[in-house]
């Protein structure tokens, strides 16, 4: 009787730990997804600002000034802080691929670290 119910316990406390498992796996996913996101959100947003310099899309569009807009607003707050920091280099803002480096850097090596770590917690 005693040993069905330490199994019990043990199975119970196994699916709690699949079930945490699941969980973080699931966040870590989303985690990556918005990275993703944000790291073409950026190449869109920098291929976009050369097609607006060299005259070949206009922002009197509606529809191009409005993709413009948002994508200022998605990748400004990350990409003003490095901007400030460091300068142009001969008119060239490099500040994009430097977050860009570090999106893929976090989200290839740091992510995966952390929730190996956390997964090994669980174990």
């Amino acid at each position: 009787m005693l040993a069905s119910g330490a199994k019990a316990r043990q199975e119970a406390e196994d699916s709690d730990g699949k079930l945490m498992a699941a969980i973080i796996t699931f966040v870590f996913f989303i985690v990556s997804a918005l990275l993703s996101l944000l790291w073409w959100a950026i190449i869109i947003s920098a291929v976009m600002s050369w097609l607006v310099a060299f005259d070949v899309i206009n922002l009197r569009n509606r529809a191009v000034y409005q993709i413009s807009t948002f994508l200022d607003r998605v990748t400004g707050p990350v990409l003003r802080p490095f901007q400030r920091i460091i300068p142009p280099l001969g008119g060239v803002d490099i500040s994009a691929i430097i977050v860009l480096l570090l999106i893929t850097g976090v989200k290839d090596i740091l992510l995966p670290a952390l929730k190996f770590a956390l997964l090994n917690l669980l174990a």
